[in-house]
């Protein structure tokens, strides 16, 4: 229940797809005109209601950079408060059918190791990720698959 000194804030379902490709991650920045213009993410965008998180993420990288993406486990989450909104964020390891030339909501689409990622200049809500990869997961990620 919200009051004047504290409102509710609506609270945004939001998924974005860490894109692997051997030990190289899909790095996007986002167009001058946008919100965080200039600023670099991981690409995705809301759950839709009655969307589960691997369906939006699918949806929104097909809208967004025209591939077929496989979505695997989850990487980690962040919130962000805007002024009237909360972000809540989830960041999924994916892999990509191909990888994408083009975006509709990005001006440059760049591949870089895990140890080139914090040079970027980040949307705040993707430091976790950037974080993430970095640290542990870069070497899990980047070592062979053994069955």
């Amino acid at each position: 229940m919200g009051s004047v000194l504290y409102p509710k804030l609506q609270v945004l379902d939001v998924v974005a797809a860490v894109i692997v490709d051997g030990d190289h991650y899909l790095a996007c920045r986002r167009d001058a005109g946008l919100d965080a213009g200039g600023k670099w993410e991981f690409p995705g965008g809301k759950v839709k209601p009655g969307e589960t998180a691997q369906q939006a993420l699918r949806r929104e990288i097909r809208e967004e950079l025209g591939v077929d993406v496989e979505v695997h486990d989850m990487l980690t989450s962040s919130q962000t408060t805007k002024s009237d909104r909360i972000i809540d964020i989830r960041f999924y390891l994916a892999t990509a059918a191909e990888r994408p030339t083009h975006s509709d909501a990005h001006d440059k689409l760049t591949w870089l190791t895990a140890d080139e990622l914090p040079a970027l200049d980040w949307a705040t809500p993707d430091l976790a990720a950037v974080g993430q990869l970095n640290s542990k997961y870069a070497l899990e990620l980047s070592a062979p698959m053994l069955n």
